[in-house]
């Protein structure tokens, strides 16, 4: 007996050295048969070495119904030596460790082929990021040929949410409170064999509230930036927003292949909600509408919320913009009514890149306005309120050369002590949107107002961006505000910006007047032209040169052994510079 469970001790011993090396997390569905049953010898055995389980699957059998039916009643009376006797003689000591180390043999080579296979798809699979990161925007279809999807509503029933459910992303701002949305926000999104533009709108209000309401329901009143605009001007401005809002909605529901009508399941069915859909019916009868009841997280709840909404005259389907609640059934709607859109047989592989230009600035300096004005169409809305602009905009616009450019419109920047202690969130995220647009840009245009000329605000704006290494051209607004001008004008004011922004004394300054149109069309050629400097190669020998006049104008330090290092030579690896130096 002790023999046997030495030679067993060993065996498992010998097999648990040869896979030390196998790491330890390994789960149990992935280990073979042989090597499993080994592990189980080095568990304590039993007495009675007649009902051990054997190594063999038919022994194992043949002992387990012998231990059901008849060893039940034996157990009692059986003996040791006498069951040892028998075991002994059964078992195949030379069989059992050839099998052992045949277990371990074809589990290593097992392992060692699927560590090999792991490690390359993983080089395959960052060698074929790398490529679909080269050709993500020229292989797919352009944003202009796929089909639209609007998302329509009153104010604060989770548009934004849905549109960041659907698109895969955080991109539209989301708080809770009405009216933060204003101007339309597209996003790519796909589902199965489809892809299409999913559009964010602002609220739809209903022209039969009264004013104060219109206010309430949009939180006009807490707009930031409304201390320095006069008081008639205020509740012009004021007074047209809800228009403003409507028309941009109203846009992207002309051009909506299917619309989704998003409704509050928690609220219940209000007034708004029947006008806006009967503005559908009335308008927009010919087209796909899904009426998608939010803010149903529970299914059994869902069901009796959506209910009530059977009276505007859809089928109501109710989902959570949240959780992801029913959102599949809504794509699975979205699809039945869109046209499966092929790309253009045409469109190169190869099509060359399309750079970002981002518009950024104070408040108010009139960042929307050019935007409006390069796309020639009401794209944004424009207001003298101050923090109109919430999102970051991005449309795409073909230059006069015919090159493409992305346009990325931001919100105002302000301080950061004047946004903490206004306390206001959409304010932070709104800035925190246009900090991300720097960093996604290629170029940045840098609006300052001319009357103002360069604040404070501004030097930080321009560090900004030349701390995130990126092109930068300054755009000087509003110059049909400066009196008095004459040829010398111009002149003295560049000498001044210099002067301030030292560390933009690079950048090209182009003047404009946004709301005339004047002298915007220089913004693209300006932009195009510091992205072609910002990409262009330097050869060996110029960076050599420039290299050996900075070392002759200050030698490079010494280390702790008194010896100074040495460059070797100087090249450009893509945009980066790259300075071979060693130190002997």
């Amino acid at each position: 007996m002790q023999a046997l469970e030495l030679l067993y001790t060993s065996t498992a011993s010998k097999t648990l050295s040869i896979l030390s090396p196998i790491p330890k997390l390994l789960s149990p569905s992935s280990l073979s048969p042989p090597f499993l049953r080994f592990l189980s010898l080095s568990r304590p055995k039993p007495r009675l070495l007649s009902h051990c389980v054997s190594p063999f699957p038919n022994t194992n059998k043949q002992a387990e119904e012998a231990f059901d039916k008849d060893d039940l009643e034996e157990l009692g009376d059986e003996e040791p030596e006498e069951s040892e006797g028998e075991d002994l003689s059964a078992i195949d000591v030379h069989a059992l460790e050839e099998e052992a180390r045949d277990a371990a043999r074809e589990y290593s080579s097992s392992l060692s082929r699927e560590l090999i296979i792991e490690d390359e798809a993983s080089d395959r699979s960052e060698i074929g990021g790398k490529r679909r990161r080269r050709k993500t925007v020229t292989t797919k279809i352009p944003d202009h040929l796929l089909p639209r999807v609007t998302i329509v509503g009153r104010p604060n029933v989770g548009k934004s949410a849905l549109f960041n459910r659907l698109v895969g992303g955080n991109k539209a701002i989301v708080v809770d409170e009405p009216g933060v949305t204003r101007d339309r926000l597209y996003g790519r999104s796909f589902w199965g064999e489809h892809e299409f533009m999913v559009v964010d709108t602002g609220g739809v209000l209903n022209i039969s509230k009264s004013q104060a309401d219109v206010l309430e329901d949009l939180a006009i009143t807490t707009t930031i930036g409304m201390d320095g605009i006069p008081v008639a001007l205020r509740e012009a401005a004021v007074a047209r927003m809800p228009s403003m809002i409507e028309k941009q909605a109203a846009s992207a529901v002309e051009e909506a292949s299917v619309i989704i009508f998003l409704v509050d399941g928690q609220a219940g069915l209000t007034a708004a909600d029947e006008e806006i859909a009967h503005w559908l019916w009335k308008n927009y009868s010919n087209k796909c509408v899904i009426l998608a009841v939010n803010k149903c997280e529970s299914p059994r709840k869902g069901i009796m919320q959506a209910s009530e909404f059977w009276s505007l005259g859809f089928s109501p389907l109710p989902i959570s913009a949240i959780s992801g609640t029913g959102t599949g059934e809504l794509l699975d709607l979205v699809c039945s009514g869109l046209k499966k859109i092929e790309g253009p047989e045409n469109l190169d592989e190869e099509e060359d890149y399309i750079p970002a230009i981002s518009i950024v600035g104070r408040p108010n300096v009139g960042k929307s306005s050019i935007l409006n004005a390069l796309v020639g169409e009401d794209r944004t809305i424009v207001s003298p309120i101050s923090g109109t602009t919430r999102d970051a905009i991005d449309t795409e616009f073909t230059g006069p050369g015919g090159q493409k450019f992305r346009l990325i419109d931001t919100a105002g920047i302000r301080r950061r002590a004047v946004v903490s202690s206004s306390g206001s969130l959409t304010e932070a995220l709104s800035v925190n949107r246009a900090f991300r647009a720097i960093r996604r840009s290629d170029v940045v245009a840098l609006v300052i107002e001319a009357m103002a000329c360069i604040t404070e605000q501004d030097c930080r704006i321009a560090e900004r961006i030349e701390g995130e290494g990126k092109g930068c051209l300054i755009v000087v607004n509003k110059w049909d505000t400066i009196p008095n001008k004459n040829q010398q004008t111009a002149l003295y004011y560049e000498q001044d910006v210099r002067e301030k922004l030292r560390i933009l004394d690079w950048a090209p300054i182009v003047y404009t007047t946004a709301t005339t149109g004047q002298s915007v069309e220089r913004v693209i050629v300006a932009a195009s032209t510091v992205e072609k400097e910002r990409s262009r190669r330097l050869g060996t020998s110029i960076l050599n040169q420039v290299v050996r006049e900075a070392l002759a104008f200050k030698a490079p330090p010494r280390t702790r052994g008194g010896k100074r290092g040495r460059v070797y030579y100087c090249t450009q690896h893509m945009i980066l510079v790259q300075v071979l130096l060693d130190v002997r």
